[in-house]
């Protein structure tokens, strides 16, 4: 756990329902103040740090005068629209107390299920961070069917950090981490300090429904902490209420249960990319661009780019390929085929004109891609 926390340096913080709520008694402020004041020691120590933060409902509910969580779809949208005001207002409030600027974002599942719409929700919270503002990301209950749904902010979480490939997923809850067994039933069960994401077994220790005012569980988290680690990122487990608990695992001390992932950050992105995407079209680079791409391990710009070939979309992965015809790497394109088109050959200052707005520099950025050959 000390070297996992100690050197992420992107970190995804997701709190739960009712934590954020004080067990379904409003918004805590005090305790998203704690948090808040634990995001800014991270800033400054140089992090970039992402909110999933949990709670539209559950405040809605407070609001709204409802004591059990209503269970047909259109009241529960109608509690978070009603409570997503008061908690958007909270983080905004308090983080900027503690000299950050905040911004809300709201997610479906079918926001990173589109390519399209996935690049450009990670666009936009990548160029937050490089502002320095922490996105506080809920999912986005008042417009979601049961199709879309994530289903708990866990998976959320676990989204958002394959999303921005972060370092780390820390998940606060209203457990200590997880134990062999439910300890409030098994007097022998055992603490579990550090597993392996991903491991079957973790799904038996963890099985079990949660609170009344959240739907996740640590059953949620053990399947989190899997998904988070498809992209390399390790996961913790702690209790919310835990003193200066964010601020301590930076430093690389352990609390809660840390989930390892097995796949190190960079090599699961490239496999991702390499094994497991369709290519949809492809372009044709110069000499020049290939030994950027190939030695020096930069993004690909249009303006060594010779031809387009095929039709695509944004967000669709396509081939990059040298004079001779032969695949030198793939990745997620920025723009479309009839886009890329126009800016063949150009200068990322002539985009505005050619294309009537001004998008990425990049045709492809190199974190969207992997060399192939």
């Amino acid at each position: 756990m000390n070297d996992v926390l100690k050197n992420a340096r992107r970190i995804v913080v997701k709190v739960g329902s009712s934590l954020v709520t004080n067990e379904g008694r409003g918004i805590d402020a005090q305790a998203i103040s704690t948090w808040c004041r634990q995001l800014a020691a991270l800033a400054q120590d140089g992090r970039e740090v992402i909110m999933v933060s949990s709670g539209a409902i559950a405040e809605g509910m407070k609001r709204l005068g409802w004591v059990q969580r209503p269970k047909e779809l259109h009241e529960l949208q109608a509690a978070a629209a009603v409570g997503q005001m008061g908690l958007a207002q909270m983080y905004e409030t308090k983080l900027s107390e503690h000299g950050l600027g905040s911004a809300q974002v709201l997610l479906t599942h079918a926001d990173l299920a589109d390519r399209e719409r996935y690049l450009n929700a990670r666009s936009t919270l990548l160029t937050l961070l490089s502002h320095k503002v922490v996105p506080v990301i809920n999912e986005n209950d008042t417009v979601v069917t049961d199709e879309i749904k994530f289903g708990d902010n866990d998976t959320l979480g676990a989204l958002v950090a394959n999303l921005i490939e972060a370092d780390a997923l820390v998940i606060l809850t209203d457990q200590k981490g997880l134990y062999s067994a439910d300890p409030r039933k098994d007097p022998s069960a055992r603490f579990i300090d550090v597993a392996m994401a991903g491991d079957p077994a973790l799904e038996q220790m963890a099985g079990g429904a949660g609170s009344s005012i959240g739907r996740g569980g640590m059953i949620t988290k053990v399947l989190a902490a899997r998904r988070a680690a498809g992209s390399g990122a390790s996961t913790v487990v702690a209790w919310g209420r835990e003193p200066d608990v964010l601020v301590r695992l930076s430093q690389g001390e352990a609390i809660g249960t840390l989930f390892v992932a097995a796949t190190a950050k960079v090599a699961a992105r490239k496999q991702w990319m390499a094994d497991h995407l369709q290519l949809r079209g492809a372009v044709v680079v110069d000499d020049g661009a290939v030994a950027k791409l190939r030695d020096e391990g930069k993004s690909l710009l249009p303006i060594g780019m010779t031809e387009v070939v095929g039709e695509f979309h944004r967000g669709d992965v396509i081939a990059v390929r040298n004079r001779q015809g032969q695949d030198i790497a793939r990745g997620l394109a920025n723009y479309a085929s009839s886009e890329a088109r126009l800016i063949l050959r150009k200068s990322s200052s002539d985009f505005e004109i050619l294309l009537g707005f001004t998008g990425e520099a990049e045709m492809i950025h190199r974190d969207n891609m992997v060399l192939v050959a």
